[in-house]
């Protein structure tokens, strides 16, 4: 049995807490090329199974919550269930596509089966099909997630041949009374975990101390994040239903925007997403205000190389976005010196910090406060803005190109909207989630993107043509 991280169980308990979450993480790919036929997409996949154990697995609860979860293997794996069918209405534009995609993502995973299912799409204009990829947050981050593309689709339009299946065989379930004598087992030699813990702490006492100096240094920077963001529209209780859009635009672009004006790429997205936010407000008859949109911001702290690794292996920072500044360049240079002092500011570690705790708690407890916490009104955070780096070169699926990836990440107890960023071939793209009853104005929110991103374009190409001439 492969029990689930900390921070993996976390997104569990958060969904058991809200019947109105679902914590599944998507991407929409655009594919050139006629769709596939069901039994063609079925062997496909079949091929590449091995390569993907996890989707071979489902998830058991402990009974009493004794322990976290554990992956099991399915012994009656059926892809035909996971493998949806289903055809965009004419015209099949991206607005056809996106409202597919909120009811898509409305409804919850069944935990009957393993955690994740494929849509294939057809209708699309100009030859194309799509793939809607749903995989629950427990089972992988934004990183793992993308490393799912190049695990499964191939870098050229030569198919790769199927991997091979091996010879082992599914396990046995395990039964409620093992699960449960299995993390009383695993409570037992917590002691021992923790002794351990401390002696690699004492072997090491530089890096310790520094540590645990950065983890206090970010927990008092944490301390003023924690106060309640300016109210607004934004946020509020939430209900089952979803809204999804999006906003493309040339990674180019932003790289010259990085260029020219300073910052980082991270930088220019977050600086053009405080201009959506304050163009939502302002078209709300609301003043944006300095504390109004505080935006967690996912860190990933995975290692190089282990990109293929399952599991959640991210930190957060809390960013205040100044969507009380009008002009869209000095915008920019507050997200900068914002996010410059965040990360001096040992946030990230101290997150992290907390969150590896989990590893040395009991699970019967500190699962009883992540419900509690997911259970009470929250007020300090706004949004999620997530930027994840895809793969920069083609990627192919039975030979049809990928043209596309649109991501979207999740929102939960009183966040109303939530924004992934994803680059994938010289495109960036923004998936805007957002709430179906509190968003009927979505679109304001995507053509405040698009617009915050022209300005800060067109500023950088006349800061350009400065640098030439003077």
């Amino acid at each position: 049995m492969d029990r689930l991280g900390s921070l993996d169980a976390l997104f569990i308990d958060a969904e058991d807490q809200d019947p109105r979450t679902s914590m599944a993480i998507a991407s929409i790919a655009v594919f050139e090329g006629p769709p596939p036929t069901h039994e063609e997409f079925l062997t496909f996949l079949a091929g590449r199974l091995p390569l993907v154990p996890r989707y071979r697995q489902k998830l058991h609860t402990v009974p009493l919550r004794l322990g976290r979860p554990v992956w099991v293997d399915d012994p009656h794996l059926d892809l035909g269930y996971h493998v949806r069918r289903t055809a965009l209405p004419a015209p099949g534009g991206d607005r056809q596509l996106a409202e597919l995609m909120a009811r898509v993502m409305s409804q919850r995973l069944d935990r009957d089966h393993p955690l994740w299912e494929y849509w294939v799409i057809e209708g699309l204009p100009e030859d194309r099909w799509a793939l809607i990829s749903k995989v629950h947050h427990c089972m992988v981050d934004g990183v793992a997630g993308t490393d799912l593309y190049r695990v499964i689709f191939d870098f050229s339009p030569e198919p790769a041949s199927a991997a091979a299946t091996g010879d082992r065989a599914p396990g046995a379930e395990p039964s409620p009374l093992e699960l449960a004598a299995e993390a009383v087992l695993d409570d037992a030699v917590l002691p021992l975990r923790e002794t351990l813990a401390l002696g690699r702490a004492a072997s090491h006492p530089g890096g310790a101390i520094r540590q645990a100096a950065d983890t206090v240094r970010g927990l008092v920077k944490w301390a003023p994040a924690a106060w309640p963001a300016t109210g607004s529209s934004l946020t509020g209780p939430i209900g089952r239903e979803r809204r999804f859009t999006w906003v493309r635009a040339s990674l180019d672009d932003v790289k010259l925007i990085k260029r020219e004006l300073g910052g980082t790429v991270n930088d220019v997205v977050l600086a053009a997403i405080t201009g959506g936010f304050r163009a939502l407000l302002l078209a709300r008859g609301e003043q944006p205000g300095p504390h109004m949109v505080r935006s967690l911001v996912p860190v990933s702290v995975r290692a190089p190389g282990q990109e293929n690794v399952y599991g959640n292996q991210v930190s957060a920072l809390l960013a205040d976005l100044p969507v009380h500044i009008a002009d869209p360049v000095e915008r920019l240079v507050a997200v900068q010196a914002g996010l410059r002092a965040l990360k001096a500011s040992k946030q990230a570690t101290a997150a992290e910090s907390v969150v590896s705790l989990g590893r040395y708690s009991l699970y019967s407890l500190t699962s009883w406060w992540v419900r509690l916490a997911f259970g009470l009104p929250q007020h300090d955070i706004v949004t999620v803005t997530t930027n994840v780096p895809g793969p920069q070169q083609p990627l192919y699926g039975m030979g049809r190109r990928l043209v596309e990836i649109i991501p979207y990440v999740p929102i939960a107890t009183t966040l109303r909207t939530g924004i992934a960023i994803f680059s994938y071939c010289g495109t960036v793209t923004f998936g805007i989630t957002g709430d179906f009853a509190a968003n009927p104005d979505l679109d304001v929110l995507a053509r405040g993107i698009d617009s915050s991103l022209s300005a800060l374009l067109a500023a950088a190409r006349r800061h350009q043509r400065a640098s030439v001439t003077s």
